[in-house]
């Protein structure tokens, strides 16, 4: 992938870039068979790729410069905005929305906000797409409530200009430090989630939730998921750490019981959404810590599905795992450093199979799906 911004040494977000797609995924593999040295080699399923350029569907931009002529992207180390809206990691039709957004800024009157001076109101601008619909969810971050009117008053002529705005928020963040986003949410559309679908099945972003930046690679993931499970023959089973409910809802027959936990209320929301659209009758998703929802059970499924942040699923967890001795365990990881340390914690399973899922080009990071099955004594 050629990239200005990294030959200049402006960006270096794509630390890998130098490296060919081959040597990327080489070396991932690498590290991920050097992380589980005790599986074999035959259990490793061949990785998964996608596209190397334009295949992110959100952009996470900082604003600055003025508010005649802001800059979307990051902070350079001199303190200077690098404009990244020309970044390949972002498909054609982005551009498109930047170049209507920098001349609404001024419209607007939402000044950049200003990082050494703390003056400024317009910190980010969140921007995500569905590739099933084409149509976006547009947030803007502000210091304040301050220009919320004129941001209000400024947005017909916006959605005039762009009418694939689908879902346009204000998120408040008032802290100056470098936090995405706030917790208030105002909504400036009638619309509240972007619909997305992976697989025929529905998934629905709403603001502030965790949802997949690779939709292509990601939709890969699912659906190996759903073809492991299947030849489990399961009856019932648990979505841990369940975000949207995307593992799930993928795995989920019409007559299987299906518990979705998830400390997100947004997110919980959303599953329930998808699950209801589904018609699947025996499905329930819950807004509770995962870690608390399971240890408390002693009516366990006969599949556990995992998808812990990067931090993992813990010690606690994987020693009432052990204990409880579900048939299945289904364990998804962005971090395989802490997936290899729960697996050490996990006792009386076996590795089927393990598969990495390349979602993060030219990154050290990617994701992998690994399935457990419990040893019979």
């Amino acid at each position: 992938m050629h990239c200005e911004k990294y030959l200049t040494g402006a960006c270096r977000s794509c630390q890998w870039l130098e490296q060919t797609p081959e040597q990327q995924i080489a070396a991932k593999q690498g590290q991920l068979q050097a992380l589980l040295p005790e599986i074999e080699a035959i259990k490793f399923q061949t990785p998964v790729t996608g596209l190397q350029i334009a295949f992110r569907n959100k952009a996470k931009m900082v604003v600055s410069g003025s508010v005649e002529r802001p800059i979307f992207g990051i902070i350079g180390e001199n303190g200077v905005g690098v404009d990244l809206t020309d970044c390949p990691l972002y498909p054609a039709s982005f551009s498109d929305i930047f170049s209507v957004l920098s001349p609404f800024i001024a419209r607007a009157g939402l000044t950049p906000y200003n990082i050494e001076r703390k003056r400024g109101e317009l910190k980010y601008l969140l921007l995500t797409q569905s590739r099933h619909t084409g149509r976006f969810m547009l947030r803007f971050v502000l210091r304040s409530e301050k220009k919320l009117v004129q941001l209000k008053n400024a947005l017909p002529w916006l959605q005039e200009q762009l009418p694939q705005l689908e879902v346009i928020t204000a998120n408040i963040q008032p802290v100056h430090m470098a936090i995405l986003e706030g917790e208030e949410e105002i909504f400036l559309t009638p619309q509240h989630t972007l619909r997305e679908e992976f697989n025929q099945v529905p998934l629905f972003i709403r603001p502030q939730g965790f949802f997949q930046t690779n939709p292509v690679v990601a939709a890969k993931l699912y659906q190996t998921a759903r073809e492991w499970v299947k030849a489990l023959n399961i009856h019932s089973l648990w979505d841990l750490f369940c975000g949207v409910g995307g593992f799930g809802l993928h795995c989920a027959e019409k007559e299987t019981r299906l518990t979705g936990i998830e400390i997100s209320a947004p997110a919980i929301a959303s599953a329930q959404q998808s699950a209801n659209e589904l018609g699947l009758q025996y499905v329930e998703f819950k807004a509770l810590d995962s870690t608390r929802f399971a240890t408390a059970n002693q009516d366990i499924p006969q599949l556990i599905l995992v998808n812990p942040p990067r931090r993992g699923i813990g010690k606690a967890l994987c020693d009432y795992l052990s204990h409880m001795q579900p048939e299945y365990i289904l364990y998804s990881s962005c971090n395989a450093k802490t997936m290899a340390q729960d697996l050490k914690w996990l006792s009386g399973y076996q590795v089927c199979k393990v598969q990495l899922f390349d979602l993060f080009p030219h990154t050290a990071h990617f994701e992998v799906l690994t399935l457990l099955k419990r040893i019979v004594q």
